[in-house]
């Protein structure tokens, strides 16, 4: 792993909140006390490097809490920030299951903290315990289904209607509800990194945003988002052929 060096935290592998949210869950007493015995847990702060693309993958990560950005290096040298993962995800699963170096980087976007477990005790539970590879091979599934999601929504959805789509989908997580059925909504993202999500260049974002404020949708102060009709977002996508 890369990165600034954070200092380590105590957590305990059968009290994880997430646990039954993830891959972990079928996982047996026994194997969770090996595993809780071998992983590395510490607190990672933003800008921090978990792995870099290219890195030889020495494990996986589990997200205990906070937000880390899925980056990679485009043609023309541009980090491209490809998705987000939240507390309850796996990442470096897919480079440890082909013995490959990382194809992706991740990077904190909020402060949190991670749990890192090493190759060899991965390995040794995959051996043991089907179950868990099962569960792995569910998730590339899932992974690669909302991959062709994402695809077809860039090539079927205007501009207007991704960057409401995104904006939804953010409020589940950030929003804070105010009077009148209004919403407020503090980023996580810069707009360089929002107009990846969505697949445009970030002087279109910066167009799309001026529209929406123009048209009265949403009033953008740096990374604060204020709705006046949360209605207003949906009527841009809902009639949309792909939904």
């Amino acid at each position: 792993m890369a990165g600034r060096s954070s200092p380590p935290i105590l957590t305990d592998c059968f009290s994880c909140q997430a646990r039954q949210r993830t891959e972990w869950c079928v996982l047996n007493e026994d194997d969770l006390k090996r595993i809780n015995d071998a992983k590395k847990s510490r607190q990672c702060l933003p800008g921090e490097v978990l792995y870099h693309q290219g890195d030889a993958c020495r494990g996986i990560v589990c997200i205990e809490s906070g937000m880390i950005g899925i980056r990679k290096i485009d043609a023309d040298g541009n980090s491209v920030l490809l998705g987000l993962a939240y507390p309850g995800d796996t990442l470096g699963y897919r480079a440890l299951l082909m013995a490959q170096d990382h194809e992706v980087s991740a990077e904190v976007l909020k402060k949190g903290s991670v749990c890192l477990i090493g190759e060899a005790t991965v390995r040794s539970l995959l051996d043991h315990n089907p179950s868990l590879g099962h569960r792995f091979l569910w998730r590339a599934v899932k992974d690669l289904g909302e991959a062709e999601n994402k695809f077809l929504e860039s090539v079927t959805l205007t501009v207007r209607a991704r960057f409401a789509h995104l904006l939804l989908i953010l409020k589940d997580r950030y929003a804070t509800d105010v009077e009148d059925g209004a919403i407020s909504l503090e980023l996580p993202l810069s707009r360089q990194d929002l107009a990846a999500m969505i697949g445009i260049r970030p002087e279109t974002m910066s167009r799309t945003i001026r529209q929406f404020e123009d048209d009265g949708i949403a009033h953008f102060s740096g990374r604060t988002v204020h709705v006046p009709r949360i209605a207003s977002l949906l009527d841009e996508f809902e009639h949309e052929d792909y939904l």
